[in-house]
């Protein structure tokens, strides 16, 4: 079996597979890619758009088995904890496993998004608004996605829209929030065992809370989480990938606010 993962620094999407591998142990080359040079629309010998271009995370990563390409973080994770033969990262029950799913999906559908907005608009948009015209528009020319083609067009256009800033504040405010709650009764990770939800989750609100810190300031569980997920081996060898010196900074183009909000 061929396998090869392209992957962003270990912010967001990224992060989440990377540390899902390392907690595995598979054996899967891993190649990093310049997310905001647009290295993820022109992955070589993938041509399926569906594949490589319409993935709901944006500039995710790609995971490469034996010439199939696979997109979203979640399911990516879930792919290489049961190619490794299940090393605890999905709970057995069945009911158990709904609510971690089903906990992912509020923070792939909400939080992700907000967190991508912010965090490109502090880290990344005037490394894209300062792309030339010409290479820019040879850029968004091969993203097959209209609604990612627009936002990367929107930070090339430096525009910041005011309301997708405030829902986005609040978006992440209510996961800090809601992950302060359900460590409330004194669990140590959020599914009650370490499972894909930290890694999501983690990897989505870890880089928030330089950018945001209010939203932390009354939530001592969730800032106590956030150390004990950031010393878990699987994410020390993930963020040991960087080639930058805070990986949690880097941002590219994520997923589309929801419309519904």
């Amino acid at each position: 079996m061929s396998a090869l993962l392209y992957h962003g620094e270990p912010n967001g999407a990224s992060l989440t597979v990377l540390a899902a591998l390392a907690e595995t142990g598979l054996d899967i080359e891993c190649r990093r890619i310049d997310l905001l040079a647009g290295e993820r629309h022109s992955l070589p010998g993938i041509v399926d758009p569906v594949a490589l271009d319409l993935s709901i995370e944006g500039e995710g990563p790609v995971l490469v088995i034996d010439g199939e390409a696979m997109t979203e973080s979640v399911f990516l994770a879930q792919y290489l904890d049961e190619a490794a033969g299940g090393v605890g990262l999905q709970p057995t029950d069945a009911y158990a496993r709904w609510e971690m799913m089903m906990w992912c999906r509020q923070i792939t559908e909400r939080l992700s998004p907000a967190a991508a907005l912010l965090g490109n608009l502090a880290t990344s948009q005037s490394a894209i608004a300062a792309i030339p015209a010409e290479d820019f528009a040879i850029l968004a020319a091969r993203i097959v996605s209209d609604d990612l083609r627009e936002r990367w067009q929107a930070l090339n256009d430096d525009a910041v829209n005011a309301a997708q800033v405030a829902d986005s504040e609040t978006k992440v405010a209510a996961a800090v929030d809601r992950c302060e709650k359900q460590l409330g009764d004194g669990r140590e990770w959020l599914m009650g065992t370490f499972s894909i939800a930290d890694l999501v989750t983690y990897s989505w609100l870890a880089g928030m809370e330089p950018l945001r810190p209010a939203a932390f300031a009354d939530a001592p569980l969730v800032k106590a989480w956030l150390a004990r997920t950031a010393a878990r081996p699987c994410v020390q060898a993930a963020l040991a990938r960087a080639t930058i010196s805070e990986p949690l900074r880097a941002w590219a183009p994520g997923p589309e606010i929801n419309r519904w909000g």
